[in-house]
């Protein structure tokens, strides 16, 4: 980087923790904040109303009861999708929205479910894509919140910021 480049010590210190984020970034995480949010809540339905076709071929394909599964998703994207839209848990909800997308992106390309299962261009897979990337974005948004939280974890597991092994 060129120091041209680099940003400036005010804009390197507004994303540090504790600090408000430029406005324009804020409303970014808002706006993808509340796409994942209603990805998630708007699918809902159709995991609560009953079986449906890819709970019934995961489940073909994986032996898991399709209904404990299906239902375990559900939990998992309610869960996702509130997190995201509590300010202070937007960060980790996002980090978390990740790898409930991550999980079905990989159903989708490594399983018999296949990218396009409802035969309509693979409208559910690109949309999972889109959901993960809201989620990414966030999550580099507030990534400055994340690394505080997981120092935070780590300094409450005995672990030194300096990288050395947990104190015995």
């Amino acid at each position: 980087m060129t120091p041209a480049s680099m940003p400036s010590p005010r804009a390197a210190a507004s994303l540090a923790p504790g600090k408000p984020l430029p406005r324009i970034l804020g409303l970014l995480a808002w706006g993808a904040a509340l796409w994942i949010a209603y990805e998630f809540l708007w699918y809902l339905q159709y995991k609560l109303a009953g079986p449906t076709l890819i709970f019934e071929v995961l489940s073909t394909w994986s032996g898991i009861p399709e209904k404990p599964f299906r239902l375990f998703v559900a939990a998992m994207e309610i869960s996702a999708a509130t997190l995201v839209l509590i300010p202070r848990t937007q960060a980790f909800g996002a980090l978390f929205a990740m790898g409930v997308m991550t999980g079905a992106i990989g159903f989708h390309l490594f399983t018999p479910l296949g990218v396009d299962p409802y035969e309509d261009g693979g409208q559910l897979f690109k949309e999972a894509c889109f959901t993960w990337l809201m989620a990414a974005v966030i999550v580099a948004i507030r990534r400055a919140e994340l690394l505080a939280l997981a120092r935070r974890l780590l300094g409450r597991l005995g672990w030194r910021d300096t990288g050395a092994a947990p104190a015995a």
